[in-house]
């Protein structure tokens, strides 16, 4: 299933908020996730720019799999053509991410971040943040012209929305995430 979401960087999120209450979003809840990032153990699925996500959504586990599409870079520079995502809900974060190990897979890192979440007619607008970089604005909806509507109500310029991963985004700001087995709040720990 092809993934329609848009960044916007480094935002202040109060402002945001504000234009979200403006336009008549609804705040659905303020959310803390913790996910765990698969691949085979010769990274065949990296090279392929996709992964398996294991993630902690504040009690609802879900695990994903997740590839770019029109990948142009991973710099953070260049915006790809999309994504594409497959995701079920699993009953147990750490006994799924037992059963994918026991499969083969290895852990490429750990990522902590909070999540404010909004919505108005489908689409959603969440305001994350991550670890030592700024906050940003996800903006996912069913297809492109909700994206390109959602955009116009909160007065962003269209060509300032980013199509990529947060890896991504990291990369942006200085951040291999190939170089981190942990992002996390409490600090960074690279890969020895």
């Amino acid at each position: 299933m092809i993934e329609y979401e848009v960044k916007f960087l480094d935002i202040n999120p109060e402002s945001i908020q504000q234009k979200l209450e403006t336009i008549g979003a609804n705040k659905l809840g303020e959310y803390f996730y913790r996910s765990r990032v698969f691949d085979y153990s010769d990274w065949r699925l990296d090279r392929e720019h996709s992964w398996l996500r294991l993630r902690d959504e504040d009690g609802r586990t879900t695990l994903s799999f997740k590839k770019r599409l029109g990948v142009r870079g991973s710099d953070g520079k260049s915006n790809d053509a999309g994504m594409e995502e497959i995701e079920i809900i699993v009953s147990d974060f750490d006994s799924a991410a037992s059963l994918i190990q026991a499969l083969g897979f290895v852990e490429k890192h750990f990522v902590e971040k909070k999540r404010r979440r909004w919505q108005k007619n489908g689409v959603e607008f969440d305001i994350d943040i991550y670890p030592e970089i700024p906050p940003f604005l996800e903006i996912e909806a069913h297809d492109w012209e909700q994206i390109d509507t959602a955009i116009r109500w909160l007065g962003l310029n269209p060509s300032d929305k980013k199509i990529f991963s947060a890896n991504q985004v990291f990369a942006l700001y200085g951040f291999d995430v190939k170089q981190y087995i942990r992002i996390a709040f409490d600090g960074l720990i690279k890969r020895k």
